[in-house]
C-alpha cells in the first residue's frame, strides 16, 4: 500500500549555495499524489514543481527542479533520498525560497522527523519501475547504469587523488531499514580548493564543516573526523537514491555508479525512459514490497552500528 505521513513536518535551515535560511514543511497528500514541490514565496505565477526526472534543469552543484514557468528549487537531492529511504510515495513539500536546506549535509534531519511523525497507509497499490534490459550512460569518465534484479541495489565507485578519500566502493541491498541504517547520516564532501572556488565565485556562500565533509590533502578539517571510513561513497549512494527517486516510482533493479553525480543518474533516467522496452510499471507483489527501501522501518533503525 502507497504511504504519506501521519503529520506535517516542520524544518528550518539554511541554503549551501546562498547561504540563507528557509522554511521546508512536508505535508501529508493524498494517494495517487505523488511528490510535488511547492514555492510559497511565489505568488505570481505556477509555484508547483513535480518532483520528476524531465523537470530537472541544472545538476552543476546539485539537483535543480523547475516548473514552465521558470519557478526553481535546488538541491533536492538529500530529501528524496530521505522520502524513498523511508518509503513515503506522496508528499507536498513547501518552501519559502529557491533552495532545500543543506541541514548536516546529509539526509539524517529529514529522516529522523518522518520517522518522528510515523507514517499512514493508502488504500492504493505500490508501483515500481521494473527494469527489463540494461541501459546504461558513459561520458566525461564518468558511468552509470541500471540492470535487471529482482530489488533495488545500489554499486558505487569513487576515486579522488586525495588521499583522504581515494578509492572507495560499496554494494548494497537497498532492502527495508538499509538506508537509514547505512547512509542517510553520511555527508556531502568536497575538497578545500573546490570550497575556495565556489565561495570566490559567490556559490557554496552557505557550506562550513558544520554541513560538510571538507578535505585538504590527505586531511580530515572537520575535527569530528568521518562518521564512517567509506563515509564519501556511501553520500554518493545517498545521493543516487534521491536521484533516482525522480523516476516518480521506485526502481526494481541494480543501479552501478563509477565516479557518477547528479548529472549521470538523470541521463541515466532519460536514457531509460527513451526506451521503452528497457522497463515496465508494475503493481508490487507483497514480496517485492517487502524489499522496498522503506518498508518495515522504525525510530530504532536510526541506532547504527
Amino acid at each position: 500500500m502507497q504511504r504519506t505521513l501521519k503529520q506535517p513536518i516542520h524544518l528550518t535551515g539554511k541554503g549551501l549555495h546562498s547561504g540563507k535560511r528557509a522554511e521546508v514543511r512536508i505535508l501529508p497528500a493524498s494517494a495517487e499524489y505523488g511528490v510535488w514541490l511547492r514555492r510559497v514565496d511565489v505568488t505570481d505565477r505556477d509555484n508547483l514543481i513535480p518532483a520528476l526526472y524531465d523537470h530537472v534543469n541544472d545538476t552543476r552543484l546539485c539537483t535543480r527542479l523547475a516548473n514552465d514557468a521558470g519557478v526553481e528549487v535546488s538541491t533536492v537531492e538529500h530529501l528524496m533520498a530521505a522520502l524513498a529511504g523511508t518509503g513515503v510515495h506522496n508528499a507536498l513539500i513547501e518552501i519559502d525560497g529557491p533552495e532545500i536546506p543543506i541541514m548536516d549535509g546529509s539526509a539524517d534531519a529529514f529522516v529522523e522527523a518522518i520517522l518522528r511523525v510515523g507514517l499512514t497507509t493508502q488504500a492504493a497499490p505500490v508501483r515500481a519501475i521494473k527494469i527489463l534490459q540494461p541501459v546504461q550512460i558513459s561520458v566525461d569518465g564518468f558511468s552509470a547504469r541500471l540492470l535487471p534484479a529482482d530489488s533495488l541495489e545500489i554499486d558505487f565507485a569513487i576515486d579522488f587523488p586525495e588521499a583522504a578519500i581515494g578509492q572507495q566502493a560499496k554494494t548494497l541491498k537497498m532492502a527495508n531499514g538499509a538506508f537509514v541504517r547505512e547512509l542517510s547520516n553520511c555527508r556531502t564532501f568536497c575538497r578545500r580548493s573546490d570550497v575556495d572556488m565556489m565561495q570566490s565565485a559567490g556559490l557554496a556562500l552557505g557550506g562550513g564543516l558544520e554541513n560538510a565533509i571538507v578535505v585538504d590533502g590527505g586531511k580530515v578539517l572537520n575535527p569530528e573526523g568521518f562518521r564512517r571510513d567509506d563515509e564519501c561513497v556511501r553520500h554518493k549512494m545517498l545521493d543516487a537514491l534521491g536521484d533516482l527517486y525522480l523516476a516518480g516510482a521506485p526502481i526494481l533493479g541494480r543501479y552501478e555508479g563509477n565516479k557518477a553525480g547528479h548529472r549521470a543518474t538523470n541521463m541515466l533516467l532519460r536514457e531509460l525512459f527513451s526506451q521503452p522496452d528497457a522497463f515496465e510499471m508494475v503493481t508490487c507483489s507483497e514480496a517485492q514490497w517487502h524489499d522496498l527501501p522503506g518498508a518495515h522501518i522504525s525510530s530504532e533503525d536510526i541506532i547504527r552500528a
